[in-house]
């Protein structure tokens, strides 16, 4: 299948070679208008967990959700309809996940398309169109087969749904070669929103620059620059999974860390996030899950991680919040916004070992919304310090 590809690749590598230039040099100069995020702190939510999970949902205050419906369960449509109506008055992104049948047969797509859209129609209007769109094992053996896959899907949308927002494309990891042939093509298409899964876990924290120099900002800046310069999508960036995996779990991978450490990473990424002004929404991957999720089940009970008190912190103090401006001096980094009561706050952290002191605050709460009133100490945990 890849031999089959070799086409499309090499035309990856020619737009890659034209364009990526522009895209890298145009990251720092293209500048967001935005300020505010309503559905910025989001989280990925399964099926075949879900009979605590909107319980969850409602005590963390979180209110945009991703579910996956794969095309391969079309059957079980039925089911995901009532999981998804489970989660009353919050605001879903189906993720569509594809498989070789419906990559194969164009007939077989549209039929199960319009299922979909027919079944969530008043319901949700939100679709990313593809999962891991780069990668052979989630069913795509070329950028064209997955260009040609969302074509079907938009013809569906665009003859009778014409209100759905379609997502794309979906790219896993930092992967400019795929990014680029999926934002730069010839196909008669437009991504209402780009999404990317933007992992940052194999070098653990997400100041960590990846290939050579791009740590999570520069990512997000090229990113949001290839989504403003291509003709084909609009530059609404969404990051629809993130997460680490935790050590001494049955399938943590290498790059495992501890649980304190996935609440304070997890923290400091959506804060350096929010600071660019380029992501709409960042879905945490996910919330009930022994290798990464916020909670996991022990013993046949469910329990919560550090970081399900961190993201649950992160919303009450910053849900709706204007971001003001954000700065990093020699590796102290610092996010300042105004909460939807007009109060201003500082978030702020280092990378360093060495701690730094904290003074003329107000008052100043930690990774888990407990105030400090003495010895305050700027760490690698962020903090949250009123004016």
């Amino acid at each position: 299948m890849q031999k089959n590809a070799k086409k499309s690749t090499l035309y990856s590598y020619f737009v890659n070679a034209f364009f990526l230039p522009f895209t890298i040099v145009l990251g720092y100069v293209y500048k967001s208008k935005n300020n505010q995020f309503k559905n910025f702190f989001a989280l990925n939510v399964n099926i075949d967990k879900y009979e605590e999970q909107a319980q969850l949902v409602d005590e963390l205050g979180c209110n945009d959700l991703m579910i996956r419906i794969p095309l391969s369960d079309i059957d079980n449509i039925s089911k995901y309809k009532e999981f998804v109506e489970s989660f009353k008055g919050k605001n879903i992104t189906l993720n569509i996940i594809q498989d070789r049948e419906n990559i194969e047969n164009k007939k077989l797509l549209r039929e199960n398309i319009t299922l979909i859209f027919s079944t969530f129609k008043g319901i949700c209007n939100n679709y990313q169109i593809g999962n891991a769109t780069n990668e052979n094992k989630w069913g795509f053996f070329s950028i064209s087969e997955y260009l040609d896959f969302y074509t079907t899907v938009q013809s569906v949308r665009n003859e009778k749904f014409q209100n759905n927002i379609l997502i794309g494309s979906g790219v896993k990891g930092f992967d400019l070669k795929s990014t680029l042939r999926t934002m730069f093509n010839k196909f008669a298409i437009k991504f209402d929103k780009v999404s990317a899964l933007l992992y940052v876990d194999k070098q653990g924290f997400p100041e960590k620059p990846q290939k050579i120099t791009f740590d999570l900002i520069k990512q997000i800046n090229t990113i949001y620059s290839i989504a403003t310069l291509a003709i084909k999508a609009k530059n609404d960036v969404i990051i629809s999974e993130v997460s680490w995996h935790i050590k001494e779990q049955k399938e943590a991978n290498e790059f495992a860390i501890s649980e304190v450490d996935y609440a304070n990473y997890m923290v400091r990424y959506y804060m350096l996030a929010l600071g660019t002004k380029k992501v709409q929404s960042v879905f945490l991957f996910q919330l009930v899950s022994s290798t990464f999720g916020l909670t996991y089940v022990k013993k046949g009970k469910l329990e919560k991680r550090k970081a399900f008190y961190a993201f649950k912190t992160m919303i009450d103090f910053l849900q709706d919040c204007k971001v003001e401006k954000y700065s990093d001096a020699s590796g102290l980094h610092v996010l300042t916004c105004t909460n939807k009561k007009g109060k201003k706050l500082d978030i702020v952290w280092t990378q360093k070992e060495e701690p730094v002191e904290l003074t003329e605050f107000k008052k100043v709460y930690d990774i888990f919304g407990n105030e400090m009133t003495k010895d305050i100490k700027i760490t690698q945990s962020p903090i949250y310090a009123y004016h």
